[in-house]
């Protein structure tokens, strides 16, 4: 069985949390999409662990971990986290590597911050890990596979082009320092050696897996809203972040995805700039951050603090459809334990007329949102292992939120580790 963890909203959903309990029952984790740009935090028996590229299967030891085509390869930031993870105790992760991958080379991420320092005050909040020159190089048609690193006339030829192209935006663009053909042969060189014991038709081994009946896990970076065909565009990453993208990202049939797992916070957060119509701001924000998560809503890879606001329904039911899914996991509720009572974004008000429907980004700008809202459970709510346990008003704000989404809430997270999920049926579906 294939299945999909992707999120239904800006990203920081607590999707590594999701994917790194269903790992227990997972022979294989795939990245299919996205790059070192954003990252998953878990937390297990070997400690706390951000991820930026590899997969939250790696602290499984029985689990591959695969980084497919559609990843945006940063080969000195994987092995580096491979290192890490064994310097703190965790067993060597399986790991296999595309040989259809593309890298990420030193003068994206130098671009992208070129590119940051010149648009100014209009900037798009990058993270500055290269992801949008990469892609722009890939499609393009001027990246490298990984492997063409095992080719050294197509490296030579490729390396030339690259180097005419990107030196004339260097000199008269961007007034910085030229590419020289011999450092960046000398840099895919270095990438060739440490990505060599990885490299693998990871495609077909997956359709063998599949035929094998394995469980097979498809791991999504970010959310729906930061869809570059879907989202708040322009305010998006560069790769699909949809489900439906796993197929092509992963190599595999889209018929074989059975099941699409779509992560929704209890509250709203983002990391990075766009339209966040439920945003909050001020003592009531910092009070949310710092409840939020565990440690508080800080980016896993950036550390920035996150953007955060009420549980947005508009946004949710959008990003669940849009993602096509067939389970919801409801995360970090027990960070709202503090409240008396809980705001929820249920509609939009564009031009003083209200909207359920998720507008484009020209409609999102002038959105205010309609709250409707529910009493709180004022009680810590960790440990509990049963959805009947929970308090009346916190199971009211699930049904609430599952009913006004319109697809069923199967899974709530209650606390940071592998045992704090709760796991609930129910028979809700979109009309």
């Amino acid at each position: 069985m294939v299945q999909a963890v992707v999120g239904a909203n800006w990203g920081d959903e607590g999707k590594g949390k999701i994917v790194d309990t269903l790992s227990d029952h997972a022979d294989i984790v795939v990245r299919y999409q996205g790059g070192a740009n954003a990252g998953h935090t878990i937390v297990n028996q070997y400690g706390k662990f951000a991820l930026h590229t590899l997969p939250s299967g790696v602290c499984h030891p029985a689990c591959t971990n695969v980084l497919g085509n559609g990843v945006a390869l940063n080969i000195p930031l994987v092995t580096k986290e491979i290192e890490e993870l064994v310097a703190r105790g965790v067993p060597k992760p399986h790991v296999r590597i595309s040989d259809r991958a593309q890298i990420v080379m030193s003068y994206h991420i130098n671009f992208d911050a070129y590119e940051e320092e010149r648009l100014g005050g209009k900037s798009f909040g990058s993270t500055k890990s290269g992801i949008a020159p990469f892609f722009s190089d890939k499609y393009a048609k001027i990246g490298f596979q990984v492997c063409e690193l095992f080719d050294e006339e197509i490296l030579k030829e490729k390396v030339h082009r690259v180097c005419e192209l990107k030196n004339v935006l260097l000199e008269h663009l961007y007034h910085k320092p030229l590419l020289k053909e011999a450092d960046l042969l000398e840099e895919l060189h270095t990438y060739r050696d440490m990505v060599r014991p990885y490299v693998t038709d990871t495609a077909s081994f997956l359709q063998q897996a599949i035929r094998e009946g394995k469980e097979i896990l498809l791991e999504g970076q970010l959310g729906t809203m930061k869809d570059p065909d879907h989202g708040i565009y322009p305010m998006v990453t560069s790769s699909p972040t949809l489900a439906g993208y796993g197929a092509i990202g992963a190599g595999i049939a889209p018929y074989a995805i059975e099941r699409i797992v779509t992560v929704t916070k209890a509250y709203s957060s983002s990391v990075g700039a766009g339209e966040f119509v439920s945003e909050i701001f001020g003592d009531e924000a910092e009070e949310l951050r710092r409840r939020g998560g565990d440690g508080g809503e800080y980016g896993a890879t950036t550390g920035r603090p996150r953007r955060v606001g009420w549980y947005d329904v508009v946004a949710s039911r959008y990003g669940c459809r849009m993602q096509g899914a067939t389970d919801v996991a409801l995360t970090v509720v027990d960070a709202l334990g503090y409240l008396d009572e809980i705001p929820v974004c249920t509609a939009y008000e564009i031009d003083s007329v209200q909207t359920k429907e998720f507008p484009t980004t020209p409609g999102l700008k002038r959105a205010k949102p309609v709250w409707t809202r529910l009493p709180g459970w004022k009680c810590d709510i960790r440990g509990i292992r049963t959805y009947e346990e929970l308090p009346e008003n916190c199971r009211k704000y699930i049904e609430f939120i599952e009913q006004q989404i319109g697809f069923p809430i199967t899974m709530i997270s209650n606390g940071p580790g592998r045992e704090d999920i709760i796991y609930r049926k129910t028979g809700i579906r979109e009309e």
